[in-house]
């Protein structure tokens, strides 16, 4: 019976600690913030070059490709069995390169993402975390997290959006939210 007292009291004294202890949450539209972002602007003109010269490389290894494999379908039939295998064999060598250099530029692709994003997300960083300490704020939660991966709230209150207090810490003005339904989710 007195452990069950303790136990009530030590709980008790815990939710008083905790009740004088406020702690302010609030939330931030990391997505949102970014979009407001010139960096950002900046940054998708930066990985759409790089993604058309990736792009222009492809093209062009298909078309060699497509001209080889032509050759290959108009003459096969002319020559000997020797040139033939050779010739299928360059065939392969191309169609793997060429596997090779998509799987190359999807990497490659990534990797630009992440480098060109890596300081937009240290920058959002800071700023909220100079806007958690300039308005008392304990917490500030990630509404969307990691361009797009879903939202961690399951329901918030416009009150506790730090979202235009970071754009004016960045000095940006913000245009119109864009907001999108939310979709069903399955049962």
């Amino acid at each position: 019976m007195n452990r069950l007292f303790l136990a009530v009291a030590a709980l008790f004294v815990s939710l008083a600690a905790f009740a004088q202890d406020a702690q302010k949450l609030g939330y931030a539209d990391t997505e949102y913030i970014l979009s407001q972002l010139p960096e950002t602007k900046k940054m998708e003109t930066e990985l759409q070059a790089h993604y058309s010269q990736l792009e222009a490389q492809l093209k062009s290894k298909a078309a060699e490709m497509d001209t080889k494999m032509k050759d290959y379908e108009a003459n096969y039939q002319k020559w000997i069995p020797a040139i033939r295998a050779d010739k299928e064999g360059e065939l392969r060598r191309l169609q793997e390169n060429m596997q090779k250099f998509q799987a190359d530029a999807e990497a490659s692709y990534q990797k630009k993402h992440s480098d060109l994003m890596a300081p937009l997300y240290e920058k959002v960083g800071t700023a909220i975390s100079a806007v958690s300490k300039e308005n008392g704020y304990t917490f500030i939660i990630a509404l969307s997290a990691g361009g797009g991966g879903g939202n961690i709230l399951l329901y918030k209150d416009a009150q506790y959006d730090v979202s235009a207090l970071v754009l004016k810490k960045l000095g940006v003005t913000p245009t119109a939210a864009v907001t999108t339904p939310a979709k069903p989710q399955p049962k």
